[in-house]
């Protein structure tokens, strides 16, 4: 992790699969397991929440871009790591013919035990997506190569997304015989729509960058990774350069009004500016048009 301010909630992260840096208002959080095209196995879903919940913390960081280092953004899930969801814990049964005691004969775990244990390991990788979603500072996917599966639930959890023009996009689980289950059902028919998204997940079929555009599946795309990576910091920095206190908030109240109609989300954002409008943001804001200069946001 680099950070070239004061900030110990970023500078006390670690992690073996991901790498935080932090310039000035806008930190990028990096995908770093590019051996492995950055399946995402169990120190992943361990170590994303608490990213996010570092970078949420944050007293500087005002926007975030999720970026991944080497050829892809991400396969999805680390395969070889499956077989330990819902599985016996290791040293409980999980060898060969180990299990829950005898049951008329039958030993190892009943398939209620296991469905309990699955549905348990689900919830929690579903957490972890979500805690990109949750929040409070707005994320920038920048999205390069293969996003695929999972890959693709990490995109949808952000609040914008960019693309190169070599990103090939998959919601591929129905090709792996499974559902998909960590987001990409429940947040992309807001996105893109309840029938692009059926075509893409009944298929499992490939898309490319220029089709995920054309679909609102991304915002942009750019011809090569580099001028990516420039326009997704770009956009960060023009992100940051608003209030904090207007920016989140509204992320806030868009998050709140997905589910209600216009009249309650009227009534949701009267609420929310009744509370918090007077700010010393907004009078900056209101002394720099009067004084002719760019406002300097604290987020008060």
């Amino acid at each position: 992790m680099t950070n070239d301010r004061n900030d110990t909630t970023l500078d006390t992260f670690t992690s073996d699969v991901l790498t935080l840096e932090a310039d000035g208002p806008i930190a990028t959080l990096w995908l770093d397991r590019p051996e492995k095209r950055n399946a995402l196995g169990p120190a992943f879903w361990a170590d994303l929440p608490r990213a996010m919940a570092a970078l949420g913390a944050s007293r500087h960081v005002r926007a975030i871009v999720l970026a991944a280092k080497g050829p892809h953004f991400s396969v999805g899930l680390d395969l070889t790591a499956f077989g330990t969801i819902g599985g016996e814990p290791a040293g409980d049964g999980a060898e060969a013919g180990g299990g829950g005691g005898d049951r008329g004969g039958l030993r190892g775990p009943s398939a209620a035990a296991q469905a309990r244990r699955t549905r348990a390991d689900v919830l929690r990788l579903q957490a972890s997506v979500s805690s990109i979603s949750e929040c409070p500072i707005p994320v920038i996917a920048a999205i390069h190569g293969y996003c695929i599966g999972g890959g693709v639930d990490l995109a949808s959890a952000c609040d914008i997304r960019l693309a190169s023009a070599d990103a090939v996009l998959s919601v591929r689980e129905a090709k792996v015989a499974m559902v998909a289950d960590l987001g990409s059902l429940q947040r992309l028919p807001a996105i893109i729509g309840r029938g692009h998204l059926a075509e893409l997940a009944y298929t499992g079929k490939d898309i490319s960058a220029a089709r995920a555009a054309e679909i609102g599946l991304v915002n942009h795309v750019y011809d090569d990774v580099p001028t990516l990576l420039t326009e997704a910091r770009a956009l960060a920095a023009e992100i940051a350069a608003n209030s904090p206190l207007a920016v989140q908030g509204t992320k806030i109240v868009l998050d709140a009004c997905a589910h209600r109609s216009v009249a309650e989300g009227l009534d949701y954002v009267a609420t929310w500016n009744a509370g918090f409008i007077r700010s010393a943001d907004l009078t900056e804001a209101m002394t720099a048009f009067m004084e002719k200069r760019p406002a300097h946001f604290t987020g008060e």
